[in-house]
This record gives C-alpha cells, sequence and structure tokens, in this order.
C-alpha cells in the first residue's frame, strides 16, 4: 500500500513538472536581431528648416513663430539630425498625397529596415509564420501588412496583423500580440517578424493651434524591424530573451484619455494635441499603475520588504500625527499632512532601463519619480536628440545605443517602458543572452555621444530665440 503511494506521488510530480516544462517552453520567446532605420541624409531637418516650416504656417502669428521656435531650441531636446519626410524637406506639408504616405512607409520597408534584418539573420521573408506591423496614424487598403506580405513574397499561411491609433506605446503592444500568436502555434516552432514605424507625412500640422504645432517639433521619421522566435533551436542565434511583459492603460479617466489627441482644431486642420501640463503628470501615474504589477515579478524580496517597511511607519506616522492634530487646542494646528513619496529602487531587480523619449518633461518626470540617476535617462536623451520622438519605434534607437556603447553585457536584464496616446504604459523586461555589440544605426555617430553640450547651436547665431 505504502508503495502505491509512493508511486502515485512520483507520477504526479512527473505530471506536474512535465506540465511545467511544456508552460516553459510554450512561453519562450527570443529576439533574434533587430534593425532600426536610418533615413538619407537628405531627409535632415536641421532648425533652419524647421523655423521655415513654421514661418510657412499661414495661421501662426509672429508670436507663435518665436514661441515655437524657443521651445524647438531650448526645450524640445531635439538635435540638428532627425529626419523629416520628403514633403517638409520641399515645403509641401500642407498637401501631401496618399502616394506621398506610401512612399515614406516603402523607403523604411525596403531601403533600411525590414530587408536589412532578413540579410542580416540570413532568415527568409518565408520563414516568417507572424507578422505584425504598427503603424498608429496611416492605415491604408490593403493594409501596410499586407504590403509587406506582397513586396516579400510571404508564404499565404503567415498570420497577418496591422495595429493602428496605438500610439508611441505600439511597440510592446505589437510585441505582446507577436507573443501570444507564437505561444498559439506551439509545439510548432514559429518566427515572427515585427514591425514599428509612424508615418508622419499625413500627420504635419499647419494651423494656428499651438498645443498642436508641438508634435511638429518633436516626431520625426524612423522605424524598426525586430524578428522574434519561439525556437529553442535558434535560442544560440538570438541576443535577448523575453522574460515577462505587463501593460497597464488609463484611458478610463478624462485627463489622461485626452492629454494626446488627433483632432480638428476648428478651422478644418487635423493634427496631434499634446497637452505640456498634463501628460508628465499623466505619464507618472500610468509608470505607477504599471509598476504595481510589474514590481513584485521583478524586485528582489529585500527592497519589496524595505518598501512595504518604509510605506507601514509613513502610514502610522500619520495616523499619530492627525490624532495629535486633533486633540490639540492650539489655534496654530491644521488639517493638513504632507506625504513623502516612497521611491521604489528599480536598478535592484534589473541592471538597464530603456525609456521611451517622449519628451524631455516625460524623461524628467519619471527620473524624479523614480529616483533614478541621469546614467539611466542617458539613453533616452541621446535617442531623443539624435532622432526625435520616432514614435512606436524610439524605444528600439534607444536599445541601439546601449548595445553600441557597450552596455549590455551577457545576464544583464533591460527593463524597457513605453508611453503613449490613450493613456498607456506598457513595460517588458528582456534578459541579454546573446552577443550584443552592433552600433546599428548609431554607427556612424555613437563617437560623438553624449556631448558636452545638448545646447542647440542654431542658438549662437539666431537673434530671434
Amino acid at each position: 500500500m505504502e508503495l502505491l503511494i509512493i508511486v502515485a506521488l512520483v507520477l504526479s510530480l512527473l505530471v506536474v513538472a512535465g506540465a511545467a516544462s511544456r508552460h516553459w517552453q510554450r512561453s519562450r520567446c527570443y529576439l533574434l536581431d533587430y534593425v532600426c532605420y536610418k533615413p538619407p541624409d537628405d531627409r535632415k531637418l536641421s532648425t533652419v528648416a524647421m523655423k521655415a516650416l513654421f514661418d510657412r504656417s499661414k495661421r501662426l502669428d509672429a508670436a507663435a513663430r518665436s514661441s515655437l521656435l524657443r521651445f524647438s531650441l531650448r526645450s524640445s531636446g531635439l538635435g540638428e539630425h532627425t529626419y523629416a519626410p520628403r514633403t517638409v524637406i520641399a515645403g509641401r506639408e500642407d498637401s501631401p498625397t496618399h502616394q506621398d504616405c506610401v512612399d515614406e512607409m516603402d523607403a523604411f520597408f525596403h531601403d533600411d529596415a525590414v530587408a536589412a534584418l532578413f540579410t542580416r539573420t540570413g532568415l527568409s521573408p518565408r520563414d516568417v509564420d507572424v507578422l505584425v506591423v504598427n503603424v498608429s496614424t496611416f492605415h491604408p487598403a490593403p493594409s501596410l501588412a499586407s504590403r509587406i506580405v506582397h513586396a516579400y513574397g510571404m508564404r499565404d499561411d503567415v498570420a497577418a496583423y496591422n495595429l493602428s491609433g496605438m500610439g508611441c506605446s505600439a511597440a510592446l503592444v505589437a510585441v505582446d500580440l507577436a507573443r501570444n500568436a507564437l505561444r498559439a502555434r506551439w509545439p510548432r516552432p514559429a518566427l515572427a517578424l515585427v514591425v514599428s514605424a509612424e508615418c508622419i507625412t499625413p500627420n504635419c500640422y499647419t494651423g494656428g493651434d499651438r498645443s498642436m504645432q508641438l508634435g511638429n517639433c518633436l516626431f520625426r521619421c524612423g522605424g524598426s524591424a525586430a524578428l522574434l522566435t519561439s525556437d529553442p533551436a535558434l535560442r544560440g542565434r538570438a541576443k535577448m530573451e523575453l522574460r515577462l511583459l505587463v501593460r497597464a492603460t488609463l484611458a478610463a479617466d478624462d485627463d489622461a484619455h485626452s492629454c494626446i489627441e488627433q483632432r480638428d482644431d476648428g478651422d478644418g486642420a487635423v493634427g496631434i494635441g499634446l497637452s505640456r501640463r498634463l501628460i508628465p503628470a499623466v505619464a507618472v501615474r500610468a509608470f505607477a499603475a504599471n509598476m504595481k504589477r510589474l514590481a513584485p515579478r521583478i524586485l528582489p524580496v529585500r527592497e519589496l520588504a524595505r518598501f512595504a517597511a518604509v510605506a507601514a511607519c509613513q502610514k502610522l506616522l500619520l495616523v499619530v500625527v492627525r490624532r495629535r492634530r486633533r486633540s490639540s487646542s492650539s489655534s496654530s494646528a491644521t488639517n493638513t499632512t504632507t506625504r513623502a513619496r516612497i521611491k521604489i529602487n528599480l536598478k535592484t531587480g534589473v541592471d538597464h532601463l530603456c525609456l521611451h523619449p517622449g519628451g524631455v518633461p516625460v524623461i524628467d518626470a519619471v527620473k524624479r519619480s523614480m529616483g533614478l540617476e541621469e546614467r539611466d535617462m542617458e539613453p533616452s536623451r541621446m535617442t531623443l536628440h539624435r532622432w526625435g520622438n520616432t514614435s512606436a519605434s524610439s524605444v528600439w534607437y534607444v536599445l541601439s545605443y546601449m548595445e553600441a556603447k557597450g552596455r549590455l553585457k551577457a545576464g544583464d536584464t533591460v527593463l524597457m517602458v513605453t508611453f503613449g496616446a490613450g493613456f498607456k504604459c506598457n513595460s517588458c523586461v528582456w534578459e541579454v543572452i546573446g552577443d550584443m555589440a552592433d552600433r546599428g544605426a548609431w554607427a556612424d555617430c555613437i563617437h560623438a555621444y553624449p556631448p558636452n553640450s545638448l545646447a542647440n547651436p542654431y542658438m549662437d547665431r539666431s537673434t530671434d530665440a
């Protein structure tokens, strides 16, 4: 009888272990490689060209043009080498055609991103089982995903998805979708291509609303392509492994929902409205909502215990202070109390922070709220300076900066965080498992970063600023 019980227990343990092993294998997701798009030099948008763009806007008065130029010079965080659509370079941003939009996407798809990724990995477009494309504000028919399938002659059973309207945080939405699609095909190993970009051509605002003109100051052309796989046989060729992914959205809140919004300005001009007042605060709230679920899964017990202890002590102190004030008859007593913000030390759980470079205020707000160091913010600030906000693909340029600087070593963990309209905060943790020494799109300029100063050189010769 005892022998039967022991055998039953052993069999149960084997079943549980087998199930756990199958779940572990099914959950594997590896990043084989990625490529960030570097547009040609004739599409660079200098401050001089930016000033000309403001000057061409018939609905902006002199004061508004001067204000926007000052923002571009002093507060945007962008340098002199970001990229714009050819319509802007040619001075016809107010009348883009459908073909202009298609041409911007095709240049990214074919010139130096998707095609380059297949060349680098040695894989074929016909090896792709899952395709996810995210471009928020340009959604033609056939879709951009179908356009890639057609251009590269992919198989007729490829699962193609086209995401729109997801904003700057769409890169990790696309990764999440690709990972789940790979899981659905288990136990057959599969390969996913994730393409993240934004079409800037139809989104150059030509009206007189300053909050909508801010998009012209921040958003630039770019894009990324990444290959993910669930095939354990390809693990040895992979750069990173996806450990976990968490998504949070505050769209139920009015301020969060409207702080970044594509809308009509009332005069018939459509653009992206950005609230400089709301976005930093909303971004911190969304980050906090995301961290509530992420932190317990990445932080060591000692850090969680420290946080809980400090929070408990602070709560107890507040109770004591309030009781004393209620019992005090002093006329100087008040009913207000000040509660210090408790900061979680993220660096106890991850080695690197890969933060979406949405803008200087967002970067600064996350730094303050989490008590991070300037070195943690450096990759995001440098990406904003060199490339601008390239929407969903921006976070891949940040990762590329860290790789080009030689900061990513085997065993390191990278927390990737994206923000976007909605308002959304998505995060994931990657573990470096392979060689990461490629300079990618940063190859010709990484030696110059970080520069001694991020001050715009145009200020030295501009009397308007």
